[in-house]
């Protein structure tokens, strides 16, 4: 501890970090040491063998993919790894967000099966479809399930050759909480070591696995990251390493895919880190889907070609920008709705599930709607739309609150077609003939589902600071030191500090419509700094802002290097 400054010690001993063997490990996550072994795994030696068999033979294999910024970086994994190993009798399978929606359907495997596709291996997807495993089977295709969604009882797939998901309550692996391109990585990791034990005489793939260099599968943890930190996954135990050295890899990735999407951004590549990928690169290839095809994104990732990388970056650029507008819009509907729904209630508060749609909103975009309703008012909140095909569907957050929304959903799940999801976020279809009656059912759903008492002790935890400043200790050394604790995200989040008694002397509010604030804050001896906070106004706090006010202000600080620059940022949380 003696070789960290103060700020970091007291940092670590927020986060129980005491003893130098856990310390170090928190700060220098070990790729060899802090991986765990993929045949920990229930199931992973099935599916090598059933996979490495197809490789040898020479069988055709499908990816089947999710379509979000999970499912795509883990679609691209799978390329790269069978791309290298020389093996080219595979074909990827993302399924269009609009047109078949989530899950893994029944009608892909069909058609997959009818161009001789022999062996499925799923991408952060097929955890619930029992019934289309069944079905692959019955048309002599074999199925393996990699996936870390929650398992629903009653959907076990028990038709596949194997499941890969350590969600699952038999699955002992050391860590639950990886992504669905974790869960690919780990099975990269895992043919790559039980390849190279192959025999004299193998197939030239067989040798191609062997022949690779030590070490070459780090080169995918690029992708790994982008996964990883876009799911929102808990970036502690083996994610904390994944992300470690994938944002390494990410700052130096060959991809021209990658190069291009940065310099479009302009994001400068070699200082990337995890707020980059959460606010920039991952929203950019959801909006592939959410807005075209999710072709475009894979193939932004894949692609070889600097010209078509370059191409495919603005294409993307410019699906985000018209994503942007669309969610405003729905956003903006919503809270008039909102609003008339508690002036309809009166003095009665609204209640903790807020169901609303309309059928000309996008299912692909309500989600990003919901989030920021639900975050505003503190509530679960449910929107719908309609899609191509003319189900309705929707997606729910919680809104920060200590609700699960997949337990939600288990105990109204006769009123839905369909569901899943994650604790804070998920996803449903519904009949028409439940839409009206879906608030009150998932209101009854939320208060007969049992409380997650971890999530509400977390939430406590964090209405309090990390650390107490003077005015004067707000600058770049400090959060070089604060920055020694990242990747941040859940599970990690990122330290609050704590400003007392300091005047705020202007108060400004900026952006196309004036929802973000920014003020200027000053100590008795003239240090002075500015804060912001995005899609907030003066009366967004624990008190209204005035100037001239003297206040307790708690915020995140740290670097940021937009368009190649390195500012320092004070982010507002909370101002007393």
């Amino acid at each position: 501890m003696e070789s960290y400054s103060d700020i970091v010690q007291t940092l670590l001993k927020k986060r129980g970090l005491k003893h130098k063997k856990e310390i170090d490990a928190f700060l220098n996550p070990s790729y060899d040491n802090h991986l765990h072994d993929p045949f920990l795994m229930l199931g992973m030696d099935v599916a090598v063998k059933r996979i490495l068999k197809a490789l040898e033979d020479g069988e055709k294999i499908a990816i089947y993919s999710d379509f979000d910024a999970d499912g795509i970086p883990g679609a691209a994994l799978m390329h790269s790894f069978l791309t290298k190993i020389g093996f080219s009798n595979f074909r990827i399978y993302i399924p269009h967000r609009d047109r078949e929606g989530y899950g893994f359907h029944t009608h892909a495997v069909e058609q997959l099966a009818k161009e001789g596709v022999g062996l499925i291996i799923t991408v952060d997807v097929g955890i619930t479809a029992s019934d289309t495993v069944t079905h692959a089977k019955e048309l002599g295709v074999d199925v393996i399930i990699t996936d870390h969604h929650q398992p629903i009882e009653g959907s076990d797939c028990n038709d596949a050759i194997v499941v890969l998901n350590p969600a699952q309550k038999q699955c002992q692996y050391p860590f639950d909480g990886l992504c669905g391109a974790g869960v690919a990585y780990k099975l990269v990791q895992a043919l790559i070591a039980h390849g190279r034990q192959g025999t004299p005489g193998d197939s030239a793939v067989m040798q191609n696995i062997k022949d690779l260099p030590i070490g070459w599968e780090k080169w995918l943890l690029d992708l790994v990251a982008i996964a990883t930190v876009s799911d929102m996954v808990p970036l502690i135990d083996e994610n904390r390493a994944l992300v470690y050295w994938g944002l390494k890899v990410l700052r130096k990735s060959p991809r021209p895919g990658i190069r291009a999407l940065c310099a479009k951004m302009r994001i400068n590549q070699a200082l990337l880190d995890e707020n980059d990928i959460g606010f920039s690169i991952g929203p950019r290839i959801n909006a592939s889907s959410r807005m075209g095809e999710s072709q475009e994104a894979f193939k932004l990732l894949i692609t070889e070609s600097i010209e078509e990388a370059e191409i495919l970056a603005k294409r993307l650029e410019s699906l985000n920008n018209k994503r942007k507008g669309a969610v405003a819009n729905i956003t903006k509907q919503v809270k008039k709705k909102v609003q008339k729904m508690q002036e309809a209630l009166g003095e009665h508060e609204l209640p903790n599930v807020i169901v609303t749609g309309d059928p000309s909103w996008n299912p692909a975009l309500v989600g990003l709607a919901a989030g920021s309703v639900a975050d505003t008012l503190g509530k679960v909140v449910c929107l719908w739309g309609r899609d191509g095909s003319g189900v309705l569907k929707g997606s729910c957050r919680n809104g920060g609150t200590e609700y699960s929304i997949v337990k939600m959903f288990e105990m109204a799940k006769e009123s839905l077609l369909k569901f899943g999801g994650h604790h804070a976020a998920g996803g449903f279809s519904v009949s028409n003939e439940h839409i009206h009656s879906l608030q009150d059912a998932l209101n009854n759903g939320l208060n007969s589902a049992e409380i997650d008492d971890k999530v509400i002790r977390e939430k406590q935890k964090m209405m309090h600071y990390d650390i107490a400043l003077s005015l004067s200790d707000v600058h770049t050394k400090t959060a070089q030191d604060i920055a020694q604790l990242a990747p941040f995200g859940v599970g990690n989040p990122k330290p609050i500090i704590c400003l007392r008694n300091v005047d705020i002397t202007s108060i400004r509010h900026f952006g196309k419509e004036k929802n973000h604030i920014e003020i200027r804050i000053q100590d008795t001896v003239g240090h002075f700094r500015k804060a912001s906070k995005f899609f907030a106004t003066a009366q967004s706090f624990d008190r209204e802002l005035q100037e001239g006010d003297t206040v307790t202000l708690l915020a995140h600080l740290e670097e940021s290097s937009f368009a190649g620059r390195r500012t320092l940022e004070l982010r507002i949380v909370n101002i007393m």
